[in-house]
């Protein structure tokens, strides 16, 4: 019986030493477990660590684990996170000393702390990192971290490109171990900045030769990103700005000391062909450039005077619109910049102006005028006729009647002699009735006589000109629609008023635009504009009168608004009366003795202003289509409504736009047309029948 007793003690003990942790002192710890449920092993591990443990229902299994080492609380603490995450499970550690124990794959959504770059958390605690790339893409990056992170437990890597940073999931190990490569991988990647300042060479002509040598070859594989450097030109202080790796750096640092090597300043010549300025208009600027250069050497002595001596030639091409410099290299290179930065493709301004003048005039005359033989008479001057001119031609225009004159010659004998009727002139009425508009009727009784004259005017005219004119930036432009209107200027004659003759000058009347346009930074356009508008208006005393309204001014305005350059509005009204004292004051009979005129005169006159920058040809293109096709609709639509006494086919439409242009037949097409209509040529004579045409003729 004491036998099988201590059998079954000495069996406990040791089932009891195999499955709970074996404390031999006081904070150090000798963990041995088999078989143990893994709850249960969380249980006790919490117990020893005063730890709030919350397991969750999908944590299940057995271990198997023991360690030789005597342990302390922190090493207890990892050895329990190792074995958790050895069998696919995460301890999460919560603030107020609690500690959730879930799988692995679900650690990474779980409040895991974020730790910083001073953070002592090691082993495998779930924790999540945020770290900075300053010098590589993190999109490049990201994949090559993902394969040594483990995706298919609680790891993640996720990258967020506009602040350029990873972050990293996971045990305290592994993100460390991703920050560590990452930073080796960011400092492999550091691309520094270096300036080379020439001192012979051109900064730009530099550049073009190492981005030559640079470009990848045809057929080979591509150079890394990061070996290639970059190369900028800084003309301002002839520098050449390179940046990239340290041995890229190096390799083109060494190829720029080398070309930057002092020239023999020798006279050379170069050609350059001007793609869109006038060689003769650069001619004067390089001119300035080149002596401003020159003045910049002042020799001490007359010797070094003499040796500095530069000549320079500067010659405009026309034929080629070509510029021919002949001068020592560096003052060459400084030139050649000038010409490129001056040789570029100048913005066009198309300017659109729409002029809008509505005119409406309206006048009412009524008058009597009264006359008698025995004299006295009224007569008013507001009116488009005189009762005195009237009654002059009237007079002149009787008929004188024939008669029959007896007289006595030198023999004394009778002699008659009839003489016919004379007829009167008509010329004096009819100028005087030719200056009456309106209506006019007279009443003649024994000596008395009286006309009355009444007229209405009206006129309205509704005046819209949309002149569009297009120009290059800073270039005048100039357009009119209209006509040259003879204008007597002077007049002379000989003695005895013989040989008359006189000066006629001509003057352009119409709508007439002399715009400056001035493209700004930015889409702004500054505008010079002289719009002026001018219309005959009728014939004065010594010669016709022209109205005339016209603007100058300066104005800005971005591309494609409308602005207002001014106008004109005003409004006339005239009262006329011209009436014979006390009578043409009498109610209701006054109107016998007075003649009225009123008049009244508004006119509106307004003009606005659009352009338009065209800074390529594309734009340029569609704005000259949109304004083809414009009038070919127009042409269409005129051609449809056609003509009401000739053929529609007199009309002329204009072809498509950009259509080919349509060659005349050529013979053999002009033969088989013939030959369809069996219409056969005339052959052409023989010499023999040539010799014989000629005799005859």
């Amino acid at each position: 019986m004491m036998k099988k007793f201590l059998l079954i003690l000495t069996t406990a003990i040791a089932i009891n030493c195999l499955c709970f942790v074996g404390q031999a002192s006081a904070g150090r710890y000798s963990p041995s477990f088999k078989g143990t449920e893994i709850s249960e092993f969380v249980t006790i591990v919490g117990k020893h660590l005063k730890k709030t443990m919350i397991i969750d229902p999908n944590v299940r299994g057995k271990i198997n684990v023991r360690s030789y080492d005597m342990l302390t609380e922190e090493q207890y603490y990892q050895f329990f996170l190792n074995v958790l995450e050895v069998y696919g499970y995460a301890a999460v550690k919560m603030d107020n000393n609690i500690v959730k124990i879930i799988r692995n794959k679900d650690a990474k959504t779980a409040a895991i702390p974020v730790i910083g770059d001073n953070s002592n958390i090691i082993g495998d605690e779930m924790v999540t990192r945020v770290v900075e790339v300053k010098n590589v893409t993190v999109r490049e990056l990201v994949p090559l971290l993902r394969q040594l992170s483990d995706q298919a437990g609680g790891g993640n890597v996720v990258n967020y490109d506009p602040a350029n940073v990873i972050m990293l999931t996971g045990t305290a190990s592994t993100v460390n171990r991703l920050v560590k490569i990452i930073e080796r991988v960011d400092r492999a990647g550091d691309q520094d900045v270096e300036i080379i300042k020439l001192k012979y060479a051109s900064a730009g002509e530099m550049v073009r030769i190492i981005e030559a040598m640079n470009k990848p070859t045809s057929g080979k594989a591509g150079q890394p990103t990061f070996l290639i450097p970059k190369i900028v030109a800084d003309d301002r202080s002839n520098s050449v700005i390179v940046s990239g790796e340290v041995k890229a750096r190096e390799r083109v640092t060494r190829l720029v000391k080398r070309l930057d090597s002092e020239l023999e300043s020798n006279g050379n010549t170069y050609v350059h062909y001007l793609k869109y300025s006038k060689a003769e208009d650069l001619v004067k600027v390089l001119q300035g450039v080149s002596d401003s250069i020159s003045s910049e050497t002042k020799p001490a002595t007359s010797k070094s005077r003499s040796s500095k001596k530069r000549n320079v030639s500067i010659e405009a091409h026309e034929s080629t619109n070509a510029l021919v410099i002949t001068a020592q290299p560096d003052m060459l290179r400084s030139l050649k910049e000038v010409i490129r930065q001056l040789d570029k493709r100048r913005a066009q301004v198309l300017v659109e102006a729409i002029i809008v003048e509505v005119y409406e005039t309206d006048g009412v005359s009524l008058g009597v005028q009264w006359y008698n033989e025995a004299g006295g008479f009224t007569q008013f001057t507001n009116g488009p006729a005189s009762i005195s001119s009237i009654a002059a031609g009237a007079k002149a225009a009787e008929s004188t009647p024939g008669n029959t004159v007896t007289t006595i010659d030198s023999n004394g004998n009778p002699v008659t002699t009839t003489n016919p009727s004379t007829d009167g002139d008509y010329s004096i009425i009819a100028q005087a009735l030719g200056n009456v508009s309106g209506m006019m009727f007279g009443i003649a009784k024994n000596d008395w006589g009286a006309i009355v004259q009444a007229v209405s005017a009206d006129t309205n005219s509704n005046i819209l000109a949309t002149p569009s004119i297009t120009t290059l930036d800073n270039e005048e432009a100039y357009f009119i629609v209209g006509q040259e209107v003879p204008i007597i200027t002077g007049s002379a004659t000989g003695d005895n008023n013989s040989n008359p003759f006189q000066t006629v000058d001509r003057q352009e009347v119409g709508i007439k635009l002399r715009v400056t346009p001035q493209v700004n930074e930015g889409n702004a356009v500054q505008l010079t504009i002289e719009q002026e508008t001018s219309s005959v208006s009728g014939n004065t005393g010594v010669d016709i009168s022209i109205n005339k309204r016209e603007i100058k001014t300066t104005v800005m305005t971005d591309s494609g608004d409308t602005v207002v350059l001014g106008g004109l509005i005003d409004e006339d009204v005239q009262e006329s009366v011209q009436k014979v004292p006390i009578l043409g004051d009498i109610p209701f009979i006054g109107h016998l003795f007075k003649s009225t005129s009123n008049s009244t005169r508004k006119r509106n006159l307004m003009v606005f202003i659009r352009a338009t920058i065209v800074r390529d040809s594309a734009f340029m293109t569609e704005i000259s289509e949109s304004k083809y096709n414009y009038i070919r609709a127009d042409q269409i639509r005129k051609h449809e409504e056609g003509l009401s006494l000739m053929s529609n086919e007199n009309m002329p439409i204009l072809p498509q736009w950009q259509d080919n242009l349509t060659l005349p037949p050529s013979f053999n097409e002009y033969q088989k047309k013939l030959d369809e209509k069996n219409i056969e040529l005339p052959k052409p004579p023989t010499a023999k029948e040539g010799v014989a045409a000629e005799e005859k003729q």
